[in-house]
């Protein structure tokens, strides 16, 4: 090879590769901005198809009713039996109260109306003895006159003496007004008991109303559970002299919890009641996911109904992102299976690709937000008593 053909070929193959490097550079280029605008485009898809269609937020905790236990008369306590973490069944004894102030009235109530019973009964004999009176009254002015009638002729014919005829219709008035007083007599009987039954006569209505009120009382002394739950927040003691009101323990109900979710203000404007949510809890983390809808947001911020509401017209304002809570209710199906206490952190997501509805409740509920029937069953029970006691102090022949 000559010396000349070895000079060239360096300068050949830098010029080859100077040519190749742009390519590379702009090849690579091509790339990179193709990786951005498939990524940007993506986003884009993400945030259309998905983010934009949903609302989230992590400022959300587990709600529900706490149903304070508290006494309803005053008195001792002798007995606990329910404890902290505990469940109870609605109608459950938790606490008992010293009953002997309330046995001693309960007894005075029922003499009582036994008595106004037995009373009304001996109204009932008074008033069929005063029809009796009345009915003899009556028979003796009918006699006293047809006597009258009698004598009358022969006062006319000279053959009976004056005397005896005045003293004849002297009789005669003496009956009317036997007969008068015997009427007034009868209606006075009669208007204890006119019109009604020994059950519902007054006197006895109010001697069963007494008893009624005696025996409640005498009845709370136990102080039972409205609801089914778990006992909380127990501070009653033995020994404890409680009065009416004092708060005893609490008793949460793991059923029908709600997620208050706090969403910003900007989180807001496409909100409606019954959008579906899907809840996360941080205590069950992704082995779990709840399912509610949202039954309606709150009618102010937090912020204003806090203890001490922010003084937005003072001079050191500044403007902070409010948030109104939103309730978000959850499936009692999925509860049992996971069960959730009330305050825990939860994230919520609301889906609101339809935001066609309703911001406001349109109408008041149609059925209660929460009921129970242990009371009813305790006044049913008090007329059960009382009605055999009025039972039990009738005749025979009318039971």
């Amino acid at each position: 090879m000559s010396a000349t053909e070895t000079d060239k070929s360096p300068q050949a193959d830098d010029s080859g590769m100077a040519a190749t490097d742009p390519r590379k550079r702009r090849r690579v280029l091509l790339i990179v901005g193709a990786l951005f605008v498939l990524a940007a485009v993506a986003w884009f898809l993400l945030w259309l198809l998905v983010f934009s269609r949903r609302v989230k937020t992590d400022n959300a905790y587990v709600g529900g009713n706490q149903v304070a236990i508290s006494a309803q008369v005053p008195g001792t306590v002798v007995a606990i039996l329910a404890d902290d973490t505990q469940r109870v069944e609605a109608g459950q004894v938790l606490v008992k109260l010293d009953s002997t102030d309330a046995e001693v009235r309960l007894q005075q109530a029922r003499s009582a109306l036994a008595q106004a019973v037995r009373g009304v009964r001996q109204q009932t004999s008074s008033a069929s003895g005063a029809d009796a009176q009345l009915a003899a009254s009556r028979i003796s002015l009918k006699k006293a006159e047809a006597d009258l009638q009698r004598h009358l002729p022969l006062l006319a014919a000279r053959a009976e003496s004056p005397e005896v005829v005045q003293h004849l219709r002297d009789g005669v008035e003496q009956a009317r007004a036997a007969v008068a007083t015997a009427e007034a007599q009868a209606r006075a009987a009669h208007a204890a008991i006119e019109g009604t039954d020994v059950a519902k006569n007054p006197a006895v209505m109010q001697a069963r109303a007494n008893f009624r009120a005696a025996w409640v009382a005498a009845q709370r002394n136990a102080i039972y559970a409205p609801v089914s739950g778990y006992v909380a927040q127990r501070s009653v003691q033995l020994g404890n002299s409680v009065q009416p009101g004092q708060q005893l323990m609490t008793v949460v109900p793991l059923h029908d919890l709600w997620v208050e979710a706090n969403f910003k203000e900007s989180q807001l404007r496409h909100l409606r009641i019954g959008q579906s949510a899907t809840i996360e809890s941080d205590v069950y983390g992704g082995d779990a996911e709840f399912h509610g809808k949202v039954v309606g947001l709150g009618a102010g911020t937090g912020s204003v109904f806090s203890l001490l509401p922010a003084q937005n017209a003072t001079g050191n304002w500044i403007k902070v992102v409010q948030r109104v809570p939103v309730r978000i209710s959850l499936d009692n199906a999925e509860l049992d299976k996971h069960p959730l206490r009330i305050g825990l952190s939860t994230t919520v997501t609301v889906d609101i690709t339809n935001d066609e509805g309703r911001v406001l409740a349109a109408a008041p509920a149609n059925r209660p937000v929460a009921q129970t029937t242990v009371y009813d069953r305790m006044a049913s029970k008090a007329d059960a008593e009382a009605e055999q006691v009025i039972r039990a102090n009738l005749p025979d022949d009318t039971h």
